[in-house]
């Protein structure tokens, strides 16, 4: 099924839903109006009689004329010697018209007479007490179609369409390429393999961080092997009724069996295939459904070619059944891509955008390590934005320089007024990142200096991030420290004065300081120890105030740190204020300016 028909189905099921919808708006507004009638009709006339009452006037002979409408409790009661008529509720009718017959029998001289139903009175009951079926069925209908027990049970069909998308499009991902080409062969050629007596593996689980490329790789396997992509997302099979899930599962796998050779991907499988817990509530159904799915992985015959791709950014979530070999054999890493990567990412992204001469993708790869894919597609889409905003003829370095800081730190606010004082703060503040970084060796250079506000930031210190680096060392660790609590040391050496400025620092150095702890055991005195996401009895081992001792330890690397930050700044006093000076006339100092003060 290609886009178009699925959004055919999607406006049929909206169209229905919609009308569903009206109609039941219809009835009750139909049935406002026919209660609306009635008991306009019920109370024209605010004399009433009290059926007792009417009994007694019978009795005395004091009524003449009694008019009543089949079906209705209401009657009409002319009395003698008074010319208004009275109303009253009768609570039997049959017994109450027998009662006057009677009475009439007697010698009493009542007139009776019966009016049948009129048309509209008889249509707003009929109405009226239908109207509660009608209201749930309508509920029904659109609870079922909501769920997707109709038509195919929504699983997705792309016999028709089959992804275009190639290993040439994915870039960054030259080892995990090499390894999922195994995967193409496998659907290419199976039989290839089974001669060998090698069985096609079932499943391969795709894990990194959001935005480096899981779901683009799925595509590009399809893609080359020329198979139909079947794609559902795991919230897909979370329902609200109890063996749906499953029946899903099923569904998806049916109809994988009659594409076969196929791809089946699950994106965010977590959702579905998070360890399972107590059999109570919601647990049972997402239960159900991971049952299902770990069935259905292992109905694979060896003459069904399908291989099963999930993505997840959280594997630790998953349950061991389905990590184990026969489900999903192969476990591939997708990390954030290197510069070469980044590199070749960056060329795939522009080639549709006009680009100046001037423009270096080099450095800028250079410039942003740790960026995912994703985010680098991102900033030149925003790059582009910013040139078209500006009226530049083509992308400019400097559309991509304030597109990265856009994406990093936030939007430029320009009109956002601040006072003196806290402007000299805000110099002091970042001139004091910007200094101590400066005389540490591990920290890379100082790329711009800013008060002028972004995003949440009052100002901001960025540096240049041109190494990728696996591993950190403890020496390295402790400078960041420095770096980090650089700015409220500058605030109470200059100012005699603490501000909330430093809150977004302080978070970080005190996570910072805690992992080394308690994750990286960087502690000399409580050792190479794995404390982090221990439960409190296991923490007993320990000893009894290990938690004490942790908390001694981190805030030993805090002060240390804090206190060799305030000392960098006492020695080089002089930097400090000429760069806080430079930021309060201009603003802002960019990389060649600030190493020419240094200079």
């Amino acid at each position: 099924m290609d886009n178009k028909e699925k959004g055919k189905n999607n406006k049929k099921n909206k169209s229905f839903i919609m009308s569903i919808a009206v109609l039941v708006i219809i009835i009750v507004v139909l049935a406002g109006i026919a209660i609306y009638y009635i008991s306009k009709n019920q109370n024209k006339d605010d004399k009433t009689l009290a059926y007792t009452d009417l009994i007694k006037e019978m009795s005395y002979g004091n009524i003449e004329k009694i008019e009543m409408s089949v079906g209705s409790t209401s009657v009409k009661v002319k009395m003698k010697d008074v010319e208004e008529e009275k109303k009253s509720i009768v609570p039997n009718t049959e017994a109450f018209i027998e009662l006057v017959q009677q009475k009439v029998s007697e010698g009493n001289d009542i007139e009776l007479i019966q009016k049948p139903k009129g048309a509209l009175t008889q249509i707003s009951t009929t109405l009226f007490s239908l109207l509660p079926t009608i209201i749930m069925l309508a509920l029904f209908v659109m609870i079922f179609k909501m769920q997707g027990l109709g038509e195919k049970g929504q699983v997705y069909e792309d016999t028709e369409r089959k992804t275009k998308i190639r290993f040439k499009d994915v870039a960054g991902l030259d080892e995990e390429k090499e390894e999922l080409i195994e995967i193409v062969d496998f659907l290419k050629r199976p039989e290839k393999f089974t001669k060998m007596g090698a069985k096609i593996p079932k499943g391969v689980l795709l894990y990194g961080k959001p935005g480096t490329g899981k779901t683009l790789i799925a595509k590009a396997i399809a893609g080359e092997a020329d198979v139909p992509f079947i794609s559902m997302s795991g919230s897909e099979f979370i329902e609200m009724f109890a063996g749906l899930g499953a029946s899903r599962v099923r569904k998806l796998f049916d109809k994988a069996r009659k594409l076969a050779p196929c791809i089946v991907f699950i994106d965010e499988i977590d959702a579905i295939g998070a360890r399972r817990a107590s059999n109570s509530g919601a647990e049972t159904e997402n239960n159900q459904t991971l049952n299902q799915l770990l069935v259905e992985m292992d109905g694979f015959s060896s003459e069904e070619t399908i291989i099963v791709l999930a993505a997840t950014n959280r594997p630790e979530m998953l349950d061991k059944a389905l990590l184990r070999p026969g489900r999903f054999d192969r476990q591939i890493t997708i990390p954030t891509p290197d510069l070469k990567g980044r590199l070749d990412i960056l060329k795939i992204h522009s080639k549709d955008k006009r680009l100046s001469e001037d423009v270096n993708l080099e450095s800028i790869a250079e410039d942003t390590a740790g960026f995912t894919g994703a985010e680098l597609a991102n900033i030149l889409n925003e790059a582009a934005i910013i040139a078209t905003i500006n009226k530049h003829d083509d992308i400019e370095n400097s559309d991509i320089e304030e597109a990265v800081k856009k994406v990093t730190v936030g939007l430029e606010k320009h009109s956002r007024v601040y006072s003196e004082k806290d402007k000299k703060l805000t110099a002091y503040h970042e001139a004091g990142h910007a200094v101590v970084s400066k005389y540490l060796p591990t920290q890379t250079d100082v790329k711009e200096v800013s008060i002028i506000p972004r995003g949440v930031a009052g100002g901001y210190t960025m540096y240049k991030s041109d190494e990728d680096k696996y591993y950190i060392s403890k020496t390295e660790m402790k400078e960041k420290l420095i770096a980090l609590l650089g700015g409220r040391a500058a605030e109470k050496l200059v100012l005699d004065d603490i501000s909330t400025g430093a809150s977004n620092d302080i978070e970080v150095a005190t996570k910072i300081a805690r992992e080394m702890v308690t994750k990286y055991g960087m502690s000399d005195a409580l050792g190479p120890i794995d404390f982090q996401g221990k439960e409190q009895n296991d923490m007993f081992v320990f000893g009894e105030n290990i938690g004490d001792k942790i908390g001694t330890e981190v805030k030993i690397l805090i002060d240390e740190a804090y206190n060799d930050a305030q000392k960098l700044l006492i020695e080089h006093r002089d930097k400090l204020d000429i760069i806080a000076q430079i930021l309060l006339e201009r603003e802002k100092i960019n990389e060649q300016e600030f190493k020419r003060i240094f200079e």
